[in-house]
């Protein structure tokens, strides 16, 4: 498929690029495999979920991670960021978190060589390639705008000056799915600017007896870095001009579509759903089935890509009403029957 998609495509490409595209292909499975092998010799199991941020990060987008305390989302970011040599910063959100304890603050000094008062900026932790946002539902909307802000930007303002953050920019933000008293729940509008919403499990029987058998070697041992920060742009650029048939992407669009309340809504939305996913859940379901596949070995996404990233694109981007509630119903479930429609 994809030799095809070169030669009808010979008048716009160079051959050389193409060739050079293909060598960044075969290089990313390499990579992949490597990057693979030393996380796991800190985290045990969670692979899907392993894969799911990698291809976050070739897409370039932010993700909220869900799961109880304990199951070592904290060590899994750092060490995917020490992996991909890319600066970590971690911010516990508490309710007492003020926006400036995000982005820096300015502070009135005095200049040794005019003797003046003048303003010197102090960058935050927002300020670095990988941001974890601890519980980000335990601080009040205003401190929770001012990262969505930044997010959205990739830049920020104080005072009179406005600040570029670095490139590229990753905010993963953590929930505690059962202790929701004295939280802050994000609203539909800002949980949009996420492009993942990962669900972290427990591990299994066996994933559990090799963690409590090797924690003193995972707490021991040094990530060393697997991807630069020149590999992670190209590959990025790689997702970005990927081609994609129409057909898969009429796919997508029909899927994200089918989630909307409207007049011609399938019985399953108008049962369960108060809420449907916008227009930018087709970009992202598209982006993300790109990176799907690239991850994959293949040069182009197909209609069974654009399945697998369904969930993670979509979880939060529908609203389950009460109804679905009372059926014990959530959103994956939903999901699942508007799949089977499309079979």
């Amino acid at each position: 498929m994809f030799i095809f998609i070169i030669f009808d495509r010979l008048n716009t490409i160079n051959f050389k690029d193409i060739m050079d595209n293909i060598k960044d292909v075969e290089n990313l499975a390499k990579l992949k495999n490597k990057f693979d092998d030393e996380i796991s010799k800190i985290i045990i199991g969670q692979q899907e979920v392993i894969n799911q941020i990698f291809i976050a990060l070739l897409s370039n987008g932010h993700i909220i991670l869900e799961g109880v305390p304990g199951l070592a989302k904290t060590l899994l970011i750092n060490s995917i960021a020490k992996a991909l040599d890319l600066n970590f910063s971690r911010i516990q959100f508490t309710p007492d978190l003020m926006p400036t304890d995000i982005t820096g603050t300015e502070i009135i000094q005095q200049n040794k060589t005019t003797g003046e008062r003048e303003f010197k900026f102090y960058k935050g932790p927002i300020f670095s390639n990988i941001v974890l946002a601890d519980e980000i539902n335990r601080t009040p909307p205003k401190t929770q705008a001012a990262l969505l802000q930044a997010m959205q930007e990739k830049e920020i303002t104080i005072g009179n000056k406005t600040y570029n953050l670095e490139n590229p920019f990753f905010v993963f933000a953590t929930q505690n799915p059962i202790e929701q008293e004295g939280t802050y729940p994000l609203p539909e509008a800002q949980l949009d600017r996420f492009m993942f919403n990962l669900i972290i499990n427990y591990p299994n029987d066996k994933e559990e007896i090799l963690i409590v058998k090797n924690m003193n070697n995972i707490l021991n041992h040094n990530i060393n870095p697997i991807i630069t920060l020149e590999e992670l742009i190209k590959f990025q650029d790689l997702v970005i001009n990927m081609p994609i048939a129409d057909n898969v992407i009429e796919y997508a669009v029909k899927f994200v579509r089918m989630t909307r309340l409207n007049k011609e809504s399938s019985s399953i939305t108008k049962k369960w759903l108060n809420w449907g996913a916008g227009p930018r859940a087709s970009t992202i379901l598209i982006s993300a089935s790109k990176a799907y596949a690239l991850i994959n070995g293949r040069f182009t996404p197909e209609i069974d890509d654009i399945k697998c990233m369904i969930k993670p694109v979509l979880r939060h981007r529908i609203i389950p009403n009460f109804n679905a509630e009372a059926e014990g119903l959530s959103s994956d479930d939903i999901l699942d029957e508007i799949l089977n429609l499309l079979k």
